[in-house]
């Protein structure tokens, strides 16, 4: 058990809809797993820490305080994410992080994605998402699952060439508005 928590440190996860905690204000929800994994640290270290995650992953300071209720849906993921990254983990984990946002914010969370992955070299960012518009944009290596296996894995460039029937009715379909 001590190794699966110990393994879980090193992961962050941006859920769907944020998945944050409804009767936490938003920097408490970026101190809780600091407060669960780093108890070594005094409060004023976890305070700190949450606060540059907040700043860094976007948030103006205004709106530490408040619960998640009160902060728009693009708040909430910054939120979400800086949730994600307070252990500083070596993999980031996001889970259809556009779902339900218009395509402005859509846009914000793409690039929100790209500069974190960029600020934190050495870790790894996998996006599982259904919007190939987005992973064309921001993933390297993509890869495209059909009945839980893998149909295709590549850079978008193998995507681009595929012969697969399958892969070429997707990009048609998911790549229009490019």
């Amino acid at each position: 058990m001590q190794e699966l928590i110990e393994f879980r440190c090193h992961l962050g996860v941006l859920f769907q809809y944020a998945a944050l905690f409804d009767d936490m204000t938003a920097i408490e929800n970026v101190c809780f797993p600091l407060l669960e994994h780093r108890r070594q640290l005094g409060r004023d270290e976890i305070l700190e820490i949450a606060q540059k995650k907040l700043v860094s992953s976007g948030l103006d300071p205004k709106h530490f305080h408040k619960l998640p209720s009160e902060l728009s849906g693009g708040m909430r993921k910054r939120v979400g994410l800086a949730r994600a990254l307070a252990l500083d983990p070596k993999i980031l984990l996001y889970d259809e992080p556009t779902t339900g946002l218009d395509p402005i914010l859509t846009e914000m969370v793409d690039d929100l994605i790209q500069e974190t992955h960029e600020k934190h070299a050495g870790s790894t960012s996998i996006v599982v998402s259904h919007d190939l518009f987005a992973a064309f944009r921001i993933g390297h290596y993509i890869v495209m699952l059909d009945k839980g296996n893998v149909l295709l894995a590549g850079t978008p460039e193998d995507f681009y060439n595929s012969e697969l029937e399958l892969v070429k009715r997707f990009l048609s379909k998911g790549l229009k508005h490019q």
